[in-house]
């Protein structure tokens, strides 16, 4: 793990969010063309994730054919973006609009295709802007072999990273979106 990644001595335990969905709810997608968690995505990992106890959750997705890097197994991009979906998604715990500062990911054993992976994320500090987290990715089972393992940094940001950065059409076309919740998910992780 790079110094990026290591908490400052300041830095606080995370707080779950009041408002925060309950554990064992579903999270939802944040929003529908999201490669990671939207449906609107043909080819998209449609991965669902579940609030835990206090600033974590668990998440899975099936690895399919379209998902492939080498024959019959997951890209490792891919691997890379589940992993960063499900960090990503903690932020909702926190009610906060955050997004990716840095990602370290470890490979530790091919994923083959038609496998589901198992994914349990959890936030270890704040400090200021800064979240700090922690993700586990198993096959077989949530108490299987881990696959992969990720760290990372996202940094809260106002909405308006989104709205100066995107593409107009899907800016303007979330936030005409009557439901406020689906409105400020849409704006919830990654650059």
């Amino acid at each position: 793990m790079s110094t990026a990644l290591t908490p400052p001595a300041d830095a606080a335990a995370p707080v779950r969010h009041p408002d925060a969905p309950a554990p064992g709810e579903l999270l939802g997608a944040h929003y529908e063309y999201c490669f990671g968690c939207g449906g609107g995505q043909p080819h998209g990992l449609h991965l669902e994730a579940r609030a835990g106890e206090g600033v974590s959750l668990t998440a899975e997705f099936t690895v399919t054919a379209a998902h492939q890097g080498a024959p019959g197994l997951a890209h490792g991009g891919v691997l890379a973006t589940a992993l960063d979906e499900t960090l990503g998604s903690l932020n909702w715990l926190l009610r906060v609009i955050a997004v990716t500062g840095r990602l370290e990911t470890d490979f530790v054993r091919p994923v083959p295709v038609d496998t589901v992976l198992f994914l349990e994320a959890e936030v270890t500090a704040v400090a200021g802007r800064k979240i700090y987290s922690r993700a586990t990715g198993r096959i077989g089972g949530p108490e299987g072999p881990v696959a992969v393992r990720a760290e990372a940094l996202f940094v809260e940001v106002k909405v308006d990273h989104f709205i100066d950065n995107g593409r107009p059409e899907e800016i303007q076309a979330a936030m005409a979106d009557p439901d406020q919740v689906r409105r400020a998910r849409a704006f919830e992780v990654n650059p």
